[in-house]
This record gives structure tokens, sequence and C-alpha cells, in this order.
């Protein structure tokens, strides 16, 4: 007996086929534009290739940017280098961040810093002067040209 007591549809409710109609994939009336299996071809062909284009578009920056980080690497290890070497240089005073030194080269490998720059020696220097340097804070060494600007 419960078989046979069904409850009557609900009018407002959406019949099933209008609910198939709202989601469907492909045209449902005559008067709809015609989906052809070409045209969603085409349309998946044109969505890779701009897929394809934005994501080589993104490689390329990305190859340009460790690029740019692999050249300021070596930049960086150039400069750590050329720090150490310097302070290598054979040294009799104790150098403070701050001031200016004076790199002198006497014979082939002995390299010294001193206090006095070449025109405190009257303009000729006991050995051959290679530059004058200002170490910084961070114990790295700036290049001071002879009019006084800085360079690194």
């Amino acid at each position: 007996m419960a078989e046979d007591c069904t409850d009557p549809p609900d009018p407002e409710a959406p019949s099933e086929r209008a609910l198939a109609t709202r989601s469907a994939p492909y045209p449902m009336s005559r008067l709809a534009p015609r989906f052809d299996l070409v045209d969603i071809a085409a349309e998946i062909q044109r969505a890779d290739a701009t897929v394809s284009m934005v994501a080589s578009a993104r490689l390329e920056l990305i190859r340009r940017q460790i690029l740019a980080l692999q050249e300021e690497a070596r930049a960086v290890l150039d400069e750590a280098a050329r720090a150490a070497e310097l302070h290598r240089a054979r040294c009799n005073f104790r150098k403070l961040p701050g001031n200016v030194y004076h790199l002198y080269r006497r014979g082939e490998d002995d390299r010294y810093f001193s206090m006095l720059s070449p025109e405190e020696w009257g303009g000729e220097p006991p050995h051959a002067y290679e530059g004058s340097y200002r170490l910084e804070n961070d114990q790295s060494f700036t290049r001071v040209d002879d009019d006084g600007a800085a360079s690194r």
C-alpha cells in the first residue's frame, strides 16, 4: 500500500527537462547557434596556444631574472675576493673603518698599506703606488680616486 501512495509533483518546481536545458553543453533550440566538433577543437587549439604563449613569456622572464642574479652573484664574489686580497696586504697598523689607506707594491708579491699618500711622500713614494682605498664598516674596500671620488 505504501507503493500506491506517491506525492503529486510540485507545480512550481522546475522539471528535469528544464534543468537539463539550462546546463546543456550543446544547443537545445533550433534557433541557438550550432556547435560543431570542428569549432570546439579550434577553440581548444586557441586556448592551448594562449596558455603556451603565456607560460613561455613567464619562463622567459624567469630566465632573464636568473641571468641577472647570476651576474649579480659574480659581482659579489669578485668584490669579496678583491676585499680578501686587500686584507692580505701587509699592514703595520690597525685599520679602522672610514679611513683611507694607500696601497703600494714592493717587488713582485709584496703589497702593503700605508697611511701616507703619494703626495705626502713629496710626490715620490718609495715603492710603486697601486691606489687608495677606504675601509668600509662591512670590511669591504672602496677605491678612492685621486680627486677623492669613491668607486667600488
